[in-house]
């Protein structure tokens, strides 16, 4: 039976579990909205399912619970944050905070993150900036889990991508997505739920095609669209480690066990001002997205998730029994300790 829960609530037990597990209540507070935003936009894998794996990385130093980014503005269209090794998200609220009012200054404008951890839906940060007026594209590389076309061996991360722009009177249009077939988060939460995962999305260590998660995760995901989903993977991983000096896939850790340093992965985000060429550009916007949804069956990306939005709105956040009772206990266990 679904459990019905309001966000706010489930908010404050993942921020409870976080800070007394020794998460700073800012960093907590950061972390939760990420979470159970996801929960909400219908992203389970990216959203409680990694709560436990974090609070454990916490208590073992993998992740630095009071980190305090910190943010050096190079050039003024440019800055950078250090995560300092600790969760993504401080530092993506610290980026999402400053980007917009550089691109508007200067037509454009580019943050870099290193130091960094999972950084949840791409799409998340890239619908903030485009609720500020400015067009947003967001990258992230992460541990390896795709193998170069070609090849058997995990090298770059799954390397999300997302777009977001501006719209008048609706909500930003967002395209999220990662390079592999499906996000790695799915084989996940298939290993812990028992189940197996559709043909298609990866290969074991041997180059075979799998429906085992346990054969995928220590085999590769498979990238979209096949040679080219590999190429945008390589691509996603020079603007996002080799631009900003963080670890590659290869050499970053996972993100959801206690072994190892820190991920210290990283992210680029480019955040550009719509009206650079003009103003002409939330009409020009509205008449390509009009046509296309005049053909029958045409929806825009996203649109599942702002209907997703509005039901949790009237119904509360929907959780299955098991992940309630999980987030319970661990922001229960986290007190008594």
């Amino acid at each position: 039976m679904p459990v019905f829960i309001d966000p706010s609530e489930a908010k404050s037990l993942t921020a409870q579990a976080l800070e007394n597990a020794g998460v700073s209540p800012t960093n907590a507070k950061s972390v939760a909205n990420a979470l159970i935003q996801a929960e909400i936009d219908g992203q389970s894998g990216h959203g409680l399912a990694r709560l436990a794996a974090y609070i454990e990385q916490v208590k073992c130093g993998k992740v630095m619970g009071e980190a305090t980014p910190k943010v050096d503005t190079r050039k003024p269209a440019v800055c950078h944050i250090n995560a300092e090794l600790g969760f993504a998200f401080p530092a993506m609220d610290k980026l999402v905070s400053l980007l917009p009012a550089m691109a508007k200054a200067q037509g454009i404008a580019l943050a870099t993150v290193n130091r960094s951890h999972h950084f949840g839906q791409a799409g998340f940060h890239a619908e903030r900036i485009a609720k500020q007026g400015c067009i947003a594209l967001v990258f992230s590389n992460s541990p390896s889990a795709i193998a170069p076309w070609g090849g058997k061996k995990a090298l770059f991360g799954t390397n999300p991508i997302a777009f977001a722009c501006p719209r008048d009177g609706a909500p930003p249009l967002v395209i999220d997505m990662s390079l592999s077939k499906v996000a790695r988060g799915k084989v996940l939460v298939a290993r812990k739920n028992g189940e197996t995962i559709p043909e298609g999305w990866a290969i074991d260590a041997n180059g075979e095609p799998t429906t085992d998660p346990d054969s995928a995760v220590k085999g590769s995901m498979l990238p979209i669209g096949d040679v080219k989903g590999a190429a945008l993977a390589l691509m996603v991983e020079i603007l996002s480690a080799s631009l900003t000096s963080a670890l590659y896939g290869f050499e970053a850790s996972n993100f959801f066990d206690t072994e190892g340093e820190p991920p210290a992965i990283g992210h680029s985000v480019i955040a550009i001002d719509t009206t650079v060429s003009g103003t002409q550009f939330a009409e020009r916007l509205e008449l390509l997205l009009n046509t296309m949804c005049e053909q029958e069956g045409v929806r825009l990306p996203g649109q599942r998730r702002i209907i997703r939005r509005e039901r949790v709105l009237k119904e509360g956040l929907h959780l299955t029994e098991a992940t309630m009772k999980e987030l319970k206990e661990l922001a229960d266990l986290s007190n008594n300790q």
